[in-house]
């Protein structure tokens, strides 16, 4: 079963690198690892689906709270969240078949955001499921690359989990619980 969790961190250099290296000392594989700033330049958060029984993703959070840098850590695998991928596919397109891709894309919600003499690049976000329901149809026109985000997921609603805020000596951060 994937686990969907969600990191905030402190943005400082080489937090990245002890979180990855939790999993690999872990044994963990991670489907997928997005990171990025925060509405707040000091904090980034970290958004990784990792493939583990139940017992293993909590045994995981555990350890994640334990790094220095990580401010709050959430399992969305089984709340009301809203998650996305973003995929960029460039694909074999003449003259000829740029119509079929172009509908192809569009019934997917996705656009072509680039058009060169052979080749199209088709932009779509949604789910996991979505974006590969389209590369299925456009794998026979041929695929030349493609490059996808991971997903990135956001809890729906008031149901925020947290708020932080700087600490009294302003460097660290500490977690309070939404009073929904």
């Amino acid at each position: 079963m994937q686990h969907t969790l969600i990191a905030l961190v402190e943005n400082k250099p080489g937090v990245l690198n002890r979180v990855a290296s939790l999993f690999r000392r872990r044994n963990f594989n991670i489907e997928s690892l997005n990171v990025g700033r925060t509405e707040k330049p000091e904090i980034s958060r970290m958004t990784i689906v990792v493939d583990s029984e139940i017992n293993k993703a909590s045994q995981v959070e555990a350890h994640l709270y334990k790094l220095v840098n990580v401010i709050d850590v959430q399992d969305l695998t089984n709340q009301p969240a809203v998650s996305r991928d973003l995929a960029l596919i460039k694909v074999q397109a003449n003259q000829d078949k740029r119509a079929e891709v172009a509908n192809l894309a569009s019934i997917f919600r996705g656009r072509i955001v680039d058009v060169a003499e052979e080749t199209v690049i088709v932009e779509v976000t949604g789910t996991e499921d979505k974006i590969e329901s389209l590369v299925e149809l456009l794998r026979p026109l041929g695929i030349v690359e493609m490059v996808r985000t991971g997903k990135v997921a956001m809890m729906r609603g008031n149901s925020s989990g947290v708020r932080y805020s700087p600490g009294a000596n302003g460097n660290d951060y500490y977690v309070a619980e939404d009073e929904v």
